[in-house]
């Protein structure tokens, strides 16, 4: 089969051919109906050789859905021809985290060298995927897997970071997005569904604040050193009860500190480095930090019901597998509006 690979610390993935998985013991062979593009694996690229974390090559892709092909040995519960999507946080199953449908905080993953597809264990940017449990899949239930595919990480992390401020976005309350890029732009769509915060959204990009305004974000604002006193005239002085940097970046995160209100939340959600001090008088008081990673299960399945509703949906633009590296130049490059998506059997 071909797969999408990244195989040489430094260079650009590559679209090979690969033995044909098979499952084993209770797992799953999914044919592969579509795999997002994600800026994390643009991270995970650029990882230098001594910090390198998984094996290579790495067959990229932790969106993934698809259709059951064939069942290992002892697998219950699903038959060929079932459209799935792949919940990618895989974790041991057992743990106390795991036992709360949490499998995105596994207390022993590391331990027992659990990856996720496309993070160290083999991705979904392949014509066919072995998923390692049935668990760790969730039906599409008539939902389009080009459309689904994101939600399964571009659509469940922010919903996680959304979820848990919730008892914060009041009427009355204001919302900041920063960065409204994949991941963005889903969690503008949340916040309109799930609260009544007015929504502020923040980018550098202006075709992206055009995304933005166009799922329902109240005002946009271009990320610069003026961004913070802009949402804080917005709101009379007030700032933002929750704020979620998408980017997480140095700049991006001292805004998002600049803008938080007093007993506000900070959740900085991008891998992009940066760090935000606390402490007494580093930020308005009371004001929580913290870095979510994906969600759970459960969450999952929240996120699919959502999109069933029509509240949700990602904005797409697809390519073949051949084409994936020319999808991950131009999201390195900032060219894609939404999320890219590729069809590996298309």
């Amino acid at each position: 089969m071909k797969a999408l690979q990244y195989r040489t610390i430094g260079a650009a993935p590559e679209v090979v051919t690969v033995p044909d998985p098979e499952p084993g013991p209770g797992q799953v062979l999914l044919k592969v109906s579509a795999a997002g593009v994600c800026h994390s694996d643009i991270a995970v690229m650029s990882w230098p050789a001594e910090s390198f974390p998984y094996a290579l090559p790495l067959t990229l892709g932790h969106e993934g859905a698809g259709t059951v092909t064939a069942l290992g040995d002892g697998v219950s519960g699903l038959k060929e021809g079932d459209p799935v999507a792949v919940y990618g946080p895989w974790g041991c199953g057992l743990c106390a985290k795991c036992a709360e449908g949490k499998e995105n905080y596994c207390l022993r993953a590391d331990e027992l060298g659990i990856r996720p597809p496309g993070l160290g264990a083999p991705g979904a940017m392949a014509e066919y995927l072995v998923v390692d449990d049935a668990r760790h899949l969730v039906p599409l239930d008539g939902l389009d897997p080009v459309a689904a595919v994101p939600l399964t990480d571009a659509g469940l992390t922010p919903y996680h970071a959304i979820k848990r401020a919730l008892p914060k976005l009041l009427p009355g309350s204001t919302a900041v997005v920063i960065g409204t890029g994949g991941l963005g732009h889903v969690a503008i769509q949340l916040l309109r569904a799930m609260t009544a915060a007015r929504v502020i959204a923040l980018d550098v990009n202006e075709d992206k604040l055009a995304l933005a305004r166009s799922v329902g974000a109240h005002e946009s604002v271009l990320s610069d050193a003026g961004a913070a006193a802009k949402v804080r005239e917005l709101t009379g002085g007030i700032g933002a009860q929750a704020v979620f940097d998408f980017v997480g970046a140095e700049p991006t995160v001292r805004t998002a500190g600049a803008l938080a209100a007093v007993e506000g939340e900070i959740s900085i959600v991008g891998i992009g480095g940066g760090a935000l001090p606390v402490g007494f008088g580093a930020l308005p008081f009371e004001v929580s930090v913290h870095a979510p990673y994906w969600g759970s299960r459960g969450e999952l399945i929240e996120v699919l019901d959502l999109a069933r509703t029509g509240a949700v949906s990602v904005h797409t633009e697809t390519y073949s597998l051949d084409e994936a590296p020319l999808a991950y130049e131009r999201l390195h490059a900032g060219k894609v509006n939404g999320r890219a998506v590729i069809l590996p059997n298309g």
